[in-house]
């Protein structure tokens, strides 16, 4: 398996889910920060990373920023046209791409990828379709389990940033 490039659905899977309103709107939405080395440790490794969500949330925008996220797709209706327009720009094809998803609109996306994640607590019809189903749930360290997932599947050490077989 060669994977380029890790993408991820916002809520349910950096978030729990949640958000928090207040009088002028969304206020608050609570990420992992163990997620935020989940992205470090991927583009180190040399991966592409992304965002792809329906949302535009500004504490999304806010969040991508603060992580350097280069590929961050809000307000998205059709994944898969984003999916391959990264595919195109970045000279991938899909089976290239690990994408973690919650719930059915991530679905279709996580059948064409060649990875696919979906947290603990995600919905029945994702986690059905996952090849890979973390133990965490979303927004309390998901992403983070699904990178060192695919970074071991690609022969990289957990606890270190060089390849497993470069450490001996």
């Amino acid at each position: 398996m060669v994977i380029r490039a890790v993408l991820t659905d916002c809520d349910g899977v950096l978030t729990d889910a949640g958000v928090y309103y207040g009088p002028d709107g969304e206020a608050l939405k609570r990420f992992s920060i163990r997620d935020g080395m989940g992205f470090e440790r991927l583009r180190d490794a040399g991966l592409v990373v992304g965002i792809v969500s329906g949302e535009a949330s500004p504490s999304l925008i806010a969040r991508a920023e603060k992580l350097g996220i280069d590929e961050l797709h809000t307000a998205v209706t059709d994944k898969i046209g984003v999916v391959d327009s990264l595919c195109a720009r970045h000279a991938l094809r899909r089976d290239e791409v690990a994408y973690i998803g919650d719930d059915v609109n991530d679905v279709p996306v996580m059948r064409l990828v060649g990875l696919a994640g979906a947290p603990a607590d995600a919905l029945p019809a994702a986690r059905a379709v996952a090849d890979h189903v973390t133990t965490a749930r979303g927004g309390h360290g998901a992403f983070r389990e699904f990178a060192e997932h695919v970074l071991q599947e690609l022969g990289w050490d957990h606890n270190r940033y060089e390849r497993a077989e470069e450490l001996t």
